[in-house]
């Protein structure tokens, strides 16, 4: 069986997967969401950092208990997800139009950057119905939390500190000197050392889920408007 975690990128995704049998560990850049779907090694897990249910109106329920649970300074990683009825807004104004009729908040610059990935992803979901039973959301924060016993690691992701304490976890799971061999096939400009480190925290809570361990915020999850679950896994 092969498990994959997945997270954004200036290239488009970052996906790494791994063979559950044999250990081989692959590392795959995708321009688009579907494309993730269609890898030659066919992960039957696909754990990815972006939100997939999506509420009316307000927020979600397992993003606040993210907040919560991570505290400060790394609840702040924790995004508000788009409402559904702004997520084909075609401007970050037009997006804060709809939400602040419907909830009254607007949209901020950091979550509109993600509109398009979670559009692209929210597609997929509506388009192949596999996606709904192989993809599943993480917020890679929250997998490295459970990760690291229960604790948030207090550095930021691109802070050096923050690069250390996730790198030890890392290649203690799987090899030493992982991103020097990664970087061997991409380039830094495409895909950067935190995007890879979250991939595998994806990929880490991707082996939970298939072996039956993994937990969710909430417990359990509420279903959006159209089917999908607002969840966090780790």
């Amino acid at each position: 069986m092969w498990l994959a975690g997945i997270d954004g990128c200036k290239a488009g995704w970052i996906c790494a997967s791994r063979n559950t049998s044999t250990g081989e560990l692959r590392f795959d850049l995708m321009a688009s969401a579907a494309a993730l779907l269609d890898l030659p090694h066919h992960p039957e897990v696909l754990c990815i950092d972006i939100p997939i249910g999506l509420p009316d109106c307000g927020g979600r329920e397992c993003d606040r208990e993210a907040r919560r649970l991570l505290g400060r300074p790394r609840g702040s990683s924790v995004f508000p997800a788009p409402i559904r009825p702004a997520l084909k807004a075609s401007t970050r104004e037009e997006a804060s139009r709809i939400t602040e009729r419907a909830d009254g908040r607007r949209v901020g610059a950091q979550a509109w950057a993600l509109h398009p990935k979670i559009r692209a992803v929210d597609e997929l979901l509506a388009s192949r119905s596999e996606a709904r039973t192989r993809l599943r959301e993480v917020h890679p924060e929250v997998s490295f939390w459970a990760w690291n016993e229960g604790r948030a690691i207090q550095a930021g992701k691109k802070t050096p500190d923050g690069k250390k304490a996730r790198l030890r976890l890392v290649e203690a799971w799987l090899s030493p000197g992982l991103l020097d061999v990664l970087r061997k096939n991409h380039r830094a400009q495409d895909v950067g050392d935190d995007d890879v480190l979250d991939a595998i925290a994806a990929l880490w809570t991707a082996a939970r889920v298939a072996d039956g361990s993994a937990l969710t915020l909430p417990a359990p999850p509420p279903l959006d408007a159209v089917g999908l679950r607002m969840e966090i896994v780790y």
